[in-house]
């Protein structure tokens, strides 16, 4: 069995490769292939913690997977950090543990590269200045996705956080440049508004349970990923952006409707029907149109799933081992 740290994660697979692998696992998901359960909660009240146990299996990759989160806040009384994650894959055609892996940077790998697939298929072919609201780990991973499948020029980043927002500006400029091979200008912004006021592309990555952007400052032909907000409560994206979107894209409409009050808030309030909502697996597929001319808004919601994880987890260990990554273990 093979196990991967995070820096061999890191090594194994570049963000283009994650991208095209995770359009295919939209697609497998879409067309009803691909096996996703419902996750698994393991609360534990007496430490204030979680562990949520997600599986799947990906036909098409032969490949089962699950991913182990555990979130424990109070870990920070005793400097550890609040999440911890594991992905142990399975060959899909016997059953055998092949590898496990960390699973912190994999799964910001593989929601860069959801959002990646959306931006391929949605944003402007000649979109090139890109908004970042939030100055996570996740908005690192969203910008050099977004960065690998347009010509960006130009990024504006907004965090509440001035200093947070500076030092991501450092540190992206520096991988950018070394991603592209080019100079791409990364500057702070001084507000939410004035970042997002003339951007191709808007990345929200926040946990903001309130919206960090308004329609009324997006213009024409702006494409929206929405990554932040994973509860029926929150609502990273304000009501007139989500209407404003002539496309609404979901990676999985039964999670979106489940979990993302970006869309739940409205729905509820009569203002958005559930089926104008289409998945991005049938876009990537054909099924459905991608962007069909220069001023549609158009909005993707992800909340994550499972089949992500395995899809990619499984594509880590094939690269991990083609390149001698990692160390094996005898069970």
């Amino acid at each position: 069995m093979l196990i991967l740290s995070a820096a061999d994660v890191y090594k194994s697979v570049t963000m283009l490769e994650a991208i095209d692998a995770v359009a295919t696992a939209y697609q497998e998901y879409s067309s009803h292939e691909a096996v996703v359960p419902l996750r698994v909660p393991i609360n534990v009240p007496e430490h204030k913690g979680i562990s949520l146990f997600m599986p799947g299996y990906s036909p098409r990759n032969e490949a089962v997977g699950v991913k182990i989160v555990s979130v424990y806040p109070e870990n920070v009384k005793n400097g550890l950090p609040t999440i911890h994650a594991l992905v142990v894959m399975l060959d899909g055609t016997t059953g055998k543990p092949v590898a496990a892996m960390e699973g912190g940077h994999l799964t910001a790998l593989r929601t860069g590269a959801a959002s990646g697939v959306a931006t391929r298929y949605l944003a402007r072919a000649d979109a090139n200045t890109v908004a970042v609201i939030g100055t996570g780990v996740q908005a690192r991973t969203q910008l050099l996705a977004v960065c690998s499948v347009r010509n960006v020029k130009q990024v504006l980043v907004y965090d509440v956080n001035p200093e947070m927002a500076a030092l991501y500006a450092s540190e992206m400029q520096v991988q950018l440049n070394n991603l592209l091979g080019k100079e791409v200008a990364v500057t702070v912004a001084v507000s939410s508004r004035a970042a997002v006021a003339d951007a191709d592309i808007i990345v929200t990555a926040t946990t903001s349970q309130k919206p960090v952007i308004s329609g009324s400052c997006l213009k024409k032909g702006v494409h929206i990923n929405g990554v932040g907000s994973f509860t029926p409560q929150m609502q990273e994206i304000d009501e007139d952006t989500v209407l404003l979107a002539r496309k609404v894209v979901a990676d999985s409409k039964e999670a979106v409707l489940a979990e993302a009050g970006d869309l739940i808030i409205p729905i509820n309030k009569g203002l958005l029907k559930p089926d104008t909502i289409v998945e991005i697996g049938d876009i990537v597929s054909g099924k459905k149109p991608g962007r069909e001319n220069d001023d549609e808004i158009t909005f993707f919601k992800t909340v994550g799933m499972a089949l992500l994880d395995v899809v990619v987890g499984n594509l880590v260990y094939r690269k991990a081992v083609e390149k001698g990554l990692g160390c094996n273990v005898s069970l």
